[in-house]
């Protein structure tokens, strides 16, 4: 949207990405529609079924998340995203400046999976995925591996990373000769599934909420091994996230 120039900050069209503003300060219109700062920030964490797509409108016409919470009537957007063919948690909100800090891989929120892997995987396999693979765009951070289950022809791990790179553990699996069968989101931070039925959703209860926000107040001790630098940045754009997903007036 910026770089289309229909992001307007006090009057003047911007289409720079990564220009600050200061929230209470600086108006911000899409398509000259004032954002409403005053909005209400709500939260839903929903059980995504396989064959949704992780987006708000899809070109090719394929199933999203949207379609499932459609009775929601606030502006909300995914917190990250799942694949098509991933099921599991995916936490969906209108506050920008949280979903900000819970992705980016400074503040070192862990999300936990469980993957099926083709074929039998071995001690060295699973001591690689815990020690950081190598993928194209680098080294994957130390995970925390857990064997389930092996049968004859797959293997069931439960897998934790705190990166949110592109498909980075189907990635993972096929960097060490395994192509992932499943993959299901169990747990984003403080958040976990607990019972709730696939394709439904729940509002977070207000202890949810504070939890997430404990989650990423303290960035001094949720650094991964790109440091404090990295956390820098994450703070001084964090706002301009913020701002472009809040709801516009009328």
């Amino acid at each position: 949207m910026i770089v289309a120039g229909r992001v307007q900050i006090n009057g003047k069209t911007v289409k720079e990405l990564g220009v600050k503003v200061q929230e209470g300060i600086d108006q911000i219109a899409v398509d000259g529609k004032v954002i409403d700062s005053k909005e209400e920030k709500v939260y839903y964490l929903l059980n995504k079924p396989k064959g949704y797509v992780t987006t708000k409108k899809d070109p090719q016409g394929r199933p999203t998340v949207m379609n499932l919470l459609s009775e929601v009537k606030k502006r909300i957007f995914p917190v990250g995203r799942l694949d098509q063919d991933t099921t599991g948690l995916l936490l969906l909100t209108n506050d920008g400046d949280l979903a900000y800090r819970l992705t980016h891989p400074s503040f070192g929120v862990e999300k936990t999976y469980e993957v099926t892997l083709k074929g039998q995987v071995n001690a060295v396999t699973l001591s690689l995925l815990a020690k950081g693979v190598e993928l194209e765009d680098g080294v994957t951070a130390p995970a925390k591996v857990r064997m389930i289950k092996k049968d004859k022809d797959s293997t069931t791990l439960e897998l934790t990373i705190h990166e949110g790179r592109n498909r980075q553990v189907r990635r993972m699996g096929e960097a060490v000769g395994h192509k992932v069968i499943s993959l299901q989101r169990l747990s984003f931070g403080p958040l976990k599934l607990q019972g709730l039925p696939e394709g439904s959703y729940r509002k977070l209860r207000p202890s949810q909420v504070a939890q997430l926000i404990k989650e990423v107040s303290s960035p001094a001790t949720k650094k991964n091994n790109k440091g404090g630098k990295d956390h820098k940045k994450a703070d001084s754009r964090k706002r301009t996230y913020s701002g472009l997903h809040r709801k516009r007036k009328g």
